[in-house]
């Protein structure tokens, strides 16, 4: 049985198929048409839902982030609160479908309810915060909130003015609207709240009598080794944005899900010693706050990684364990020399990430283990990590290739370069490191004498294919180019730090 709120409502369900989206219960269960199916991919931003969860920080209100309902799995709304356009239907109209009408933003409808959705979510973190609430959103968190929503027939100008009025108005529904929560801020409702945060402890679960498919989500670390151990088959899932494409794009039906959101102990954070501790369940989200407190260049590359809905449940262990030759964070954690953290009822295993990935879709995970965590060494004095991602489109978008370069410079004058680690994805069946490249530039000069002693060895290290993403020949050149921009990006910023490098600069 699972619990969740939906639209101010309460919702058991007990028999249900542990593989039905999101959207798809909405738009035939519940006859709530409203949210749309454009890509069942989580790309095009139509099915944008907004769900209430507690806030860790205050307790006592929910936080409400953009998800794409196509690819989220409806066992994952325990404890939750699923807000749909359909839940905007009252007088006095949502300021944020006021401005779309008043500024000209909306045109055959299609794709404007999840526009709609993801302005709301902003609309409603804002206004949270009483001070944030009287100040106009600044441009990069308004064009952040409306990446994930790629359909803009009327143009960007319209939709963008409409999120800049919409954001600093304030939103009252009527009292005496007929609502099972009324009152001015449904959204915030005590009741639901409390509600919310007892689900939270209670185990949950689906099972769908005619296929006996199973959805099984447990509360601690203890539960998932004995459920991993019980059912070594079973598929392992956390925010679902890559692993639900195989029932919504190849069809396939998954028999047993162990969903490993609501571990606790998936979810931590720290300093350990003189590296920072990260729990697999991290999300892309909450990585976006932190990483680049020690590490500048996640804040670019992050931002880029999927959309604002793929960020909001997309976790850590989830894109390590899909062993994508293409996914965006393993090569940073590689060139880092990350050390990966698998659990299971043997005990602790850990390795150097770089060992997990074997080859294409395989990794080094035994039988009943589990993606714990990831540790990753702090910055010391004269090291730096400079980011890279390159894909079709700026926001969104899959990695054609992705480069990441860790170097550790003699002096602070960073005239020799004493060590470096350098991963790519996107290059191999497997992120994998450059070595070759590596060696030629350890102990050298860091100017464009090594640079191009480098890009000479990137053909002993990789002979990557060609695919609709990119020739083999384009990723080899840019690769080199690569190396060429770390150069620039690290001698310009530090004889002229008046003129740093912006992430358009020798793309």
């Amino acid at each position: 049985m699972i619990e969740f709120f939906l639209n101010g409502e309460h919702q058991t369900l007990t028999n249900a198929d542990p593989n039905l989206s999101i959207l798809e219960w909405l738009r035939t269960k519940m006859r709530l048409t409203g949210t749309k199916e454009g890509c069942a991919s989580g790309d095009c931003g139509a099915c944008t839902v907004s769900i209430g969860s507690p806030d860790p920080t205050r307790p006592e209100r929910l936080r409400y982030d953009s998800i794409n309902s196509c690819i989220g799995l409806v066992g994952s709304l325990h404890g939750c609160h699923l807000v749909t356009v359909d839940a905007l239907k009252q007088e006095p109209v949502h300021p944020v479908q006021k401005a779309m009408i008043d500024c000209h933003g909306a045109q055959c409808g299609f794709c404007t309810p999840g526009i709609i959705m993801s302005l709301f979510t902003l609309h409603t973190a804002r206004h949270s915060d009483a001070l944030l609430a009287q100040q106009p959103v600044p441009d990069n968190q308004l064009l952040e909130a409306l990446a994930g929503n790629l359909c803009r027939c009327t143009g960007y100008r319209p939709i963008i003015a409409a999120g800049r009025k919409a954001c600093v108005e304030t939103w009252s529904p009527a009292a005496d609207q007929p609502r099972p929560l009324s009152g001015p801020d449904w959204l915030q409702a005590p009741d639901m709240t409390a509600a919310l945060t007892r689900m939270a402890t209670q185990r949950s679960g689906l099972e769908e009598e005619a296929t006996h498919r199973r959805y099984d989500t447990p509360l601690t670390v203890d539960e998932l080794r004995s459920l991993r151990a019980d059912h070594p088959n079973a598929r392992l899932i956390a925010g679902g944005t890559d692993l639900a494409l195989e029932i919504t794009q190849q069809l396939k039906d998954l028999e047993h899900l162990i969903a490993v959101d609501q571990v606790a102990e998936l979810k931590t954070t720290e300093i350990r010693s003189d590296a920072l501790y990260l729990g697999a369940g991290v999300t892309y989200r909450q990585m976006q706050a932190l990483l680049p407190q020690y590490w500048p260049h996640f804040a670019g590359m992050l931002e880029r990684l999927g959309s604002l809905q793929i960020r909001n449940k997309g976790t850590l262990g989830g894109n390590i364990g899909n062993a994508s030759p293409i996914g965006d964070m393993p090569p940073a954690l590689i060139a880092l020399g990350a050390e990966l953290e698998l659990d299971s009822t043997e005990g602790v295993r850990r390795l150097p990430l770089e060992s997990f990935f074997l080859d294409y879709k395989k990794t080094d995970i035994k039988p009943g283990e589990f993606i714990r965590g990831v540790t990753i060494p702090l910055p010391q004095a004269n090291d730096q990590l400079l980011l890279y991602k390159i894909s079709k489109r700026l926001d969104d978008d899959i990695s054609t290739l992705l480069g990441a370069f860790w170097l550790r410079f003699d002096d602070a004058d960073r005239t020799t370069l004493s060590d470096c680690r350098i991963a790519f994805g996107g290059m191999a069946a497997i992120p994998r490191r450059a070595q070759a490249t590596e060696k030629a530039l350890i102990g050298q000069s860091w100017d464009a004498h090594s640079i191009a002693a480098a890009v000479a060895a990137l053909a002993s290290d990789f002979q990557p294919m060609s695919d609709v993403r990119g020739s083999a020949d384009y990723r080899n050149t840019v690769a080199g180019n690569l190396l060429t921009r770390a150069l620039l990006e690290t001698t310009r910023s530090h004889t002229d730090p008046a003129l740093p490098l912006t992430v358009n600069d020798y793309a």
